[in-house]
């Protein structure tokens, strides 16, 4: 199951059903992750299908750290230790969180970089200049309509890829 698309659905689903009840629906960008990470649920952790459905929209409906430490202590309570696919999933939904706050709409794994889309009424300048400081030559910002940088790495792991992100992220955030 494509997780991108899956968050939409879920996101999609939860707008309809709050509308139908009357409650205001508040527009939320839906950022996009597409980095080369192994991120689902194994069908040998959880059988059921409906079970799965449920982590996964548990998962797509997090907004904060909170809720998703929330996820993972269900889940661990009635499943036991996650594998090293689900980790990378919610490890992804926190990437998605610090996106949403640093005003990044995309995160795009290709080759050895990653770009980060920004929504061009959130970027700020100055950003670029401390990333440079930092990061030196291993950075490329394309200004723009809409702005992005390029973030070169190494070959690594999925684990490792998933660290350089939310560490890059914060890097932007501060």
């Amino acid at each position: 199951m494509e997780q991108v698309g899956y968050d939409t659905y879920c996101r999609l689903l939860d707008e309809v059903m709050k509308e139908m009840q009357g409650v205001e629906v508040e527009e939320e960008e839906d950022i996009q992750i597409e980095l080369n990470v192994s991120s689902y649920i194994p069908d040998e952790y959880i059988l059921e299908a409906s079970q799965k459905i449920k982590i996964y929209q548990d998962i797509a409906f997090c907004r904060n750290e909170e809720d998703i430490q929330n996820v993972i202590d269900e889940v661990i309570d009635i499943y036991g230790e996650m594998p090293k696919e689900l980790e990378n999933l919610i490890q992804i939904a926190r990437i998605k969180e610090l996106s949403k706050r640093v005003g990044v709409t995309k995160i795009m794994q290709k080759m050895q970089g990653v770009v980060y889309y920004f929504q061009a009424d959130k970027f700020r300048m100055e950003v670029v200049d401390q990333l440079v400081k930092q990061y030196r030559n291993k950075i490329k910002f394309s200004p723009g309509k809409d702005p992005y940088i390029t973030y070169k790495m190494q070959e690594l792991s999925d684990e490792r890829v998933l660290e350089e992100v939310k560490e890059f992220l914060k890097q932007i955030e501060s």
